[in-house]
C-alpha cells in the first residue's frame, strides 16, 4: 500500500470515520488521511488481505490524530457474517473493518501469544501459556476503543486513538497488578508501534472476567425497580443499590490509596490550585464555543473555579484512573474491579498522566451516580413525582459511596466541598460538551446538574 491512501480509499475512511464513535475529530472536516506505518497482518484463502494501519487523519483546521485500523480488502463479496463491517469499495476492492474478521483477530491472538513481531507492531506477553487458539468477538458496546473477547479467557483492548508514548492503562494496571491489587485484572500482554519515533501502546490483553457485572447496568436496574414501585423511597425497594455504592467506594479507595504508593506523588500548594482553578477556566472557555447552552451558568460556574485558586492548603496530588464512572467498574465475586485507566481520550497524554487530587475520580463517580438516575426519566413522561424519587436514589448512593471512601481511605472527600464541588462541574461540563456532539437528548442531563450545584443545591460535594 502506498504511503498516501489512494483517493478512492481517502474518500471512504474521510466519511466513514466520522461515524465512528471512537472518532475524535467530529465537526472538523477531514483534509487528508496519510498511512504512517502498514504491515499485511493476514493472507486468507479467499483473497483476503488484512493490514494493520497506522494513520494520520489531518483536518482542515491544520489539527491532526493518529488512529490505528485493521483494515480487510477482498476482490470479491464478502461473507456475510463482515457484511456489517463493509466500508465500501475502492480500486475494484470491497473494503471493510477487519476487526470483526474472527480470521484476522486469531492471527492478532498467534501473533501476541508468540510475541511474534511484525513490521510495525511488537508484542510482549508476560505469560507463555496463552491460549492462541480461542475464538474471537467484538465487544458490542460502544466506546471509545475497541475490545475483543477471545473465548472466556482473554479480552484485547484495541486502542483507537493514538497518542505517542505508553497508555496509562498500560502502565498504570500493570504497576497495580505487580503491586498485587485484587481490584485490577492484570494485564496479560500488550501491542506496540511506533508514533513520532516513540514506543506506542497499541493494545492490551487481559483476563476476561465472564461472571462479572457491570456498575452501570446494576446502578440502572435499581434506578429501574424503584421507578416499578413509584410509591416507594429508594431504601425500600429490593434493588437498593447503596450497599454496593459503599463497598465500590472503598475498592476505588483503597486503589486511590495504592496507587499513591506505588506511582508518582506529591502535595500541592496555593500555586498549584491557582493553576488548576486556571486549567478549568479554559476548559468552560472551550465548552463555551462549542454549546450555547453553557453561557446561562458561566458566571457560578466561574465563581466556583475561583473558589479553588483562593484555597490556601496543602492538597495532596497522585496518579489517577482519570475517567471514573459506573461503565468503568464491574463487580466480581471478590468484589469490585476497576477498567480503563487511560483517562478521559481526549484529553492530551501528558495531561492525563499529571498529577491530580483523587476528589477528580470522586466528582466522575458522584456524576456517574446522578447519569444512572435521571437519564431514564425520558421513558417515564408524565410521572413527574419519578423526578423526585431519581433525586433521592442519586443522594442515596452518593452519600453511600462517600461514606465507604471515607472509612477506607481515613479521609471524607465532602470535607473538601469547594474542590470537590469544582471538579464535579468540571465533569459536568466536559459532558456537555460530549451530549452535543454524541447524544443530544441526553443534554439535559449535564445541564440540569449544573443548575443544581451552582444553585447551592443539595448534594454531595454541595
Amino acid at each position: 500500500m502506498s504511503a498516501t491512501v489512494d483517493t478512492e480509499l481517502h474518500d471512504l475512511l474521510a466519511a466513514w470515520l466520522p461515524e465512528q464513535r471512537w472518532f475524535a475529530g467530529k465537526g472538523r472536516v477531514i483534509r487528508g488521511v496519510e498511512v504512517e506505518g502498514a504491515t499485511v497482518l493476514f493472507t486468507g484463502d479467499d483473497d483476503a488481505v488484512v493490514r494493520h494501519l497506522l494513520l494520520r487523519v489531518d483536518a482542515a483546521d491544520d489539527s491532526s490524530d493518529r488512529y490505528q485500523l485493521l483494515i480487510g480488502t477482498r476482490t470479491g463479496e464478502v461473507p456475510q457474517r463482515l457484511a456489517h463491517a463493509v466500508i465500501g469499495e475502492a480500486s475494484g476492492t470491497v473494503v471493510y473493518e477487519a476487526v470483526h474478521d474472527v480470521e484476522a483477530t486469531a492471527e492478532l491472538l498467534r501473533l501476541i501469544a508468540a510475541g511474534q513481531p511484525t513490521d510495525t507492531v511488537r508484542f510482549t506477553a508476560t505469560r507463555d501459556d496463552l491460549d492462541p487458539t480461542l475464538p474471537s468477538r467484538v465487544m458490542g458496546a460502544e466506546q471509545s476503543n475497541t475490545s475483543i473477547v477471545y473465548g472466556e479467557d482473554y479480552i484485547l483492548k484495541v486502542f483507537r486513538r493514538l497518542q505517542p508514548g505508553i497508555n496509562p492503562d498500560l502502565e498504570v494496571t500493570r504497576a497495580l497488578a505487580d503491586a498485587g491489587s485484587t481490584h485490577v485484572a492484570a494485564p496479560l500482554a500488550w501491542m506496540e508501534g511506533e508514533v513520532d519515533g516513540q514506543p506506542t501502546t497499541l493494545g492490551m490483553l487481559q483476563c476476561f472476567l465472564r461472571n462479572a457485572s457491570d456498575g452501570w447496568a446494576m446502578a440502572t436496574a435499581s434506578v429501574r425497580d424503584l421507578f416499578a414501585e413509584g410509591d416507594l423511597h429508594a431504601d425500600e425497594v429490593g434493588g437498593d443499590f447503596a450497599g454496593e455504592s459503599e463497598r465500590l467506594g472503598s475498592a476505588i479507595a483503597a486503589v486511590h490509596t495504592l496507587m499513591a504508593q506505588t506511582l508518582p506523588s506529591a502535595i500541592a500548594g496555593p500555586a498549584d490550585s491557582q493553576a488548576t482553578a486556571r486549567q478549568l477556566h479554559e476548559r468552560l472557555d472551550a465548552a463555551l464555543s462549542v454549546v450555547a447552552e453553557l453561557a446561562l451558568h458561566a458566571d457560578a460556574l466561574r465563581a466556583s473555579y475561583d473558589a479553588v485558586a483562593a484555597l490556601s492548603e496543602e492538597i495532596p496530588v497522585q496518579r489517577l484512573h482519570g475517567d471514573l464512572h459506573l461503565g468503568q467498574v464491574l463487580r466480581t465475586q471478590a468484589g469490585w474491579v476497576l477498567l480503563d485507566f487511560e483517562g478521559e481520550p481526549s484529553r492530551p497524554l501528558a495531561e492525563r498522566t499529571a498529577l491530580m487530587s483523587p476528589l477528580r475520580d470522586v466528582a466522575g463517580m458522584l456524576r456517574s451516580f446522578d447519569y444512572a438516575a435521571r437519564h431514564q426519566l425520558a421513558e417515564w413522561q408524565g410521572e413527574q413525582h419519578l423526578a423526585y424519587r431519581a433525586g433521592e436514589w442519586a443522594e442515596r448512593n452518593r452519600t453511600a459511596f462517600c461514606d465507604g471512601y471515607a472509612r477506607a481511605a481515613g479521609t471524607d472527600p465532602r470535607d473538601q466541598s469547594v474542590l470537590l464541588r469544582a471538579f464535579e462541574l468540571d465533569k459536568a461540563v466536559y459532558e456537555v460538551v460530549y451530549e452535543a456532539r454524541n447524544r443530544p437528548s441526553w443534554l439535559p442531563i449535564p445541564l440540569g446538574s449544573i443548575e443544581r450545584l451552582t444553585a447551592g443545591g443539595r448534594g454531595v460535594g454541595g
